[in-house]
């Protein structure tokens, strides 16, 4: 007999904005969301976080939209009466707060790079990696929505180059980040050298998009650069991910389509030299748990009946970049071509399974579950599921989609946790300090 592989551990993060209701339209609804909490203030976030790590979770994943979604009916209307993602505040200023409140949970920062300079993001995200003491992801993102462009008064960049531009962005920070040798800080009280300037090189840089002539202003952090995450779902992106991130977030609603996306993004990495294994495959889940099966399967009913046609429509409308009042809901939603994410698209269509999936029912799916597969049940059917994922998928670990909050957490870290642990496929301690460390060790 040969030797048995390993199983893999989970790892998981929790998927929030920092608003009234993150991607689950209508969860703002349910009885039981933020009661006694207020989003807009610190201790929120603070009771997030203390549970999260106490559930051992690698970190919490700020998502974020730069301006409310304009495109169904040509308005930001609906997208405001419902709260679909709005209000959202802006997400970087809560890293002090969750890392404050906690000694070893992560935080992942989605940072647009369409409207800011790679000078002043590497000097931040250097910045909030010393304060958290090496706890900083940055999911890199170029922006989609042509909401965020108007806002920002520019027009939105062709598809085409929007990698390209990504890439050499994320290229000038790497220089600025790696820019200083490990020796280069002396403080030397009696010569009066703080520093020696031959040790840190200055940047000179001259793109396409960007140029730039500076030393990077921070001294290295405690990760040296933050772990950097990319959900690569188009043909660029999926290239762009494998030949940078250190963690990539897929939402694949089958577990046929989790191993053919991971064998996809193992080759890739591999054909760019780089050891499959280091780059952790997170795929998005919406987990519903209850004390018995039909229990979890009346929540998740329950949940659903929070939508709003109108609501669902705006967000899908706002993701892909298309007025979708002007279709009928029962065109299939292949046959529309989009601007916006390509991957949303791909996995909504997905979730037909063979069927046709018009576009009052990916409206529907997209605004509950974020085209995510569902995890419903009991603490045990639930862990019996996630096994799949992670043994039949490919899976390293999951970005659960928050329904109502704190309590969708609190149940996951106090029910499912447990049996993954008493199962043996989930830690019962953090191995390392660092969100990398964390990351990387099973």
């Amino acid at each position: 007999m040969g030797e048995r592989t390993p199983r893999r551990a989970a790892h998981f993060l929790a998927f929030m904005q920092h608003g009234v209701s993150s991607h689950s339209v209508g969860m703002w609804r349910h009885p039981l969301d933020k009661v006694g909490w207020d989003y807009a203030s610190p201790p929120y976030w603070e009771h997030l976080a203390r549970t999260l790590e106490r559930g051992l979770f690698d970190a919490v994943f700020l998502a974020d939209e730069l301006a409310p979604y304009n495109s169904f009916e040509d308005s930001s209307d609906a997208t405001l009466r419902y709260a679909v993602q709005a209000p959202t505040h802006e997400p970087a200023a809560l890293t002090p707060i969750v890392t404050g409140a906690t000694t070893h949970l992560g935080v992942g920062i989605t940072l647009s790079t369409a409207f800011e300079h790679p000078y002043s993001m590497a000097r931040r995200l250097s910045t909030f990696d010393h304060l958290s003491g090496g706890r900083i992801a940055w999911n890199i993102v170029g922006s989609y929505s042509p909401s965020e462009f108007a806002a920002y008064g520019q027009e939105m960049p062709d598809r085409s180059v929007r990698y390209e531009r990504i890439a050499e962005y994320v290229d000038l920070c790497c220089r600025l980040w790696d820019s200083w040798q490990p020796d280069a800080v002396v403080a030397d009280r009696e010569s009066g050298i703080y520093a020696h300037p031959e040790k840190i090189r200055e940047v000179v840089f001259e793109g396409r998009h960007f140029r730039c002539r500076a030393r990077h202003f921070v001294a290295p952090s405690p990760q040296g650069r933050p772990v950097l995450w990319q959900a690569g779902a188009s043909e660029q992106g999926r290239q762009f991910a494998a030949s940078t991130a250190e963690a990539i977030f897929a939402i694949q609603p089958t577990v046929e389509s989790m191993r053919d996306y991971s064998d996809d993004i193992r080759r890739r990495v591999s054909a760019a030299g780089r050891d499959p294994e280091a780059v952790k495959l997170y795929y998005g889940a919406q987990v519903i748990v209850g004390a018995t099966e039909a229990q979890a399967r009346d929540k998740a009913e329950y949940l659903q009946s929070l939508l709003r046609p109108e609501a669902s429509l705006a967000m899908l409308s706002g993701q892909l970049g298309v007025d979708f009042s002007t279709f009928d809901p029962s065109t299939p939603l292949d046959q529309i071509p989009v601007p916006g994410i390509q991957g949303v698209k791909d996995a909504l269509v997905a979730t037909g399974a063979g069927d046709t999936v018009t576009v009052g029912e990916a409206a529907d799916i997209y605004a509950f579950r974020f085209s995510m597969p569902q995890v419903i049940g009991t603490p045990e059917s639930v862990a019996d599921q996630l096994e799949v994922f992670l043994d039949d998928g490919g899976a390293d670990g999951f970005m659960l989609l928050a329904t109502y909050t704190p309590g969708c957490f609190e149940e996951f870290v106090d029910q499912v946790v447990p049996e993954l642990q008493r199962r043996g496929r989930y830690r019962t301690r953090y191995p390392g300090r660092t969100l990398r460390e964390n990351i990387l060790s099973d």
